[in-house]
């Protein structure tokens, strides 16, 4: 839906520069009286032209910022949800509990003790559904709602050095 605005956006910002350049081309030749009358009329334009760039610049950062995941942060945490400290080393995750309750929201707190990693939560048909930074000094909270039982895996999407393949953890769900 977004990506079709912006695409109307684009075509419709593409055709008014189209039709200033075919303006400006079609009146080249004209004498030095007309030319005044001609910049004057084009400073208009391009006053008005800017302004209607800003507008739709900020309806464009507005709706593409409302898509994003911001609720998956700490704010809207359910107040049953269980938090998961989890920390990144090379090259392990130290999580602070691995068993769940299908249907558990769970709130992983997520920091790095040496170097940047990337956490990755896998389900059990190994279909991504969530990830964050993991970053030293630094806190970032994902939040996800553990729907199907099984084993999940938690794996490393940053390089972060040579056993960073083998970077991995797990996660049970039961129900």
């Amino acid at each position: 839906m977004i990506q079709d605005s912006v695409f109307i956006v684009t075509v419709a910002g593409m055709a008014m520069v189209t039709a200033a350049f075919s303006f400006v081309a079609l009146n080249a030749g004209k004498s030095t009286q007309e030319y005044a009358l001609l910049q004057a009329r084009s400073y208009s334009i391009r006053a008005k032209l800017f302004w209607v760039l800003i507008v739709a610049g900020v309806l464009i950062a507005v709706m593409t910022t409302l898509d994003l995941p911001y609720a998956a942060t700490r704010g809207n945490a359910p107040a049953d949800a269980v938090v998961v400290a989890v920390d990144g080393r090379q090259w392990y995750w130290q999580l602070s509990r691995t068993e769940f309750k299908a249907g558990d929201t769970v709130v992983f707190e997520v920091t790095a003790g040496d170097v940047t990693h990337g956490i990755g939560v896998y389900d059990p048909e190994m279909r991504l559904i969530g990830q964050t930074q993991a970053m030293p000094g630094y806190s970032n909270a994902l939040q996800l709602k553990l729907e199907k039982p099984g084993t999940y895996k938690l794996l490393c999407m940053e390089y972060c050095g040579l056993a960073h393949h083998a970077m991995a953890s797990e996660i049970t769900v039961s129900e």
